[in-house]
């Protein structure tokens, strides 16, 4: 308690000898009671302080927790988005495919309509026509017919006299050269199409090979 004191006379200097005993009692408490003062209001302020740590830790608690329930939101929203648009893609294909499986059976709609009139002109061939209203029938129905088949991009190959082409003939026979230079087509067998310009039937030719006459 001397060490207390004589550091509280320090800090607050008294003249020890004008004071009676009784003010020297009086000035000893009051020194203390001053000192005490002092270290209550330093002990209050770093009270102040855990408060306020206190109170930041939860502010940051919930800032955190605020953050976490968005993010919560925006995973279900893009969720719910991947999946709506997988449906969607899923729909997409399956239209996609049933197109292409309609495109595959009724593409040929229209040339069969048409083929369908060539029909009808054979119908109505009858077996009493004469020879000559009968080739006249049948030269009709195939000028029919060719026209059917140059609006559908399909077309008779012609080729006689003209080189051999693997991708468009197919070799049956030789035969001789009469008119046509040697290692050309000279004959068709059976006749070859095209259609848009690729070749769906090879033509059957005959090639021109020189004679030992010749």
């Amino acid at each position: 308690m001397a060490v207390r004191f004589l550091s509280v006379t320090r800090r607050y200097p008294i003249d020890l000898c004008r004071l009676t005993p009784s003010a020297v009692n009086r000035s000893v408490v009051g020194l203390f009671s001053t000192a005490a003062e002092h270290r209550s209001a330093g002990d209050d302020c770093h009270g102040d302080d855990g408060d306020d740590d206190h109170s930041h830790s939860v502010t940051h608690v919930r800032t955190l927790e605020t953050r976490a329930r968005k993010l919560e939101e925006q995973v279900h929203d893009l969720t719910e988005r991947y999946k709506r648009a997988l449906a969607d893609s899923d729909n997409v294909r399956r239209r996609t495919q049933k197109f292409v499986e309609d495109a595959k059976l009724f593409g040929i709609q229209s040339f069969c309509r048409d083929i369908v009139e060539v029909a009808d002109l054979l119908e109505k061939v009858e077996e009493g026509d004469g020879v000559q209203q009968l080739t006249q029938c049948m030269a009709h129905i195939q000028g029919r017919l060719q026209d059917i088949f140059t609006k559908h991009g399909l077309e008779k190959m012609s080729p006689v006299g003209s080189n051999y082409d693997p991708y468009q003939h197919e070799i049956v026979c030789h035969t001789p050269a009469e008119g046509v230079e040697p290692g050309t087509i000279a004959v068709v067998k059976q006749d070859g199409y095209m259609l848009h310009g690729r070749t769906i039937r090879h033509a059957h030719v005959g090639i021109a090979v020189k004679t030992q006459e010749q």
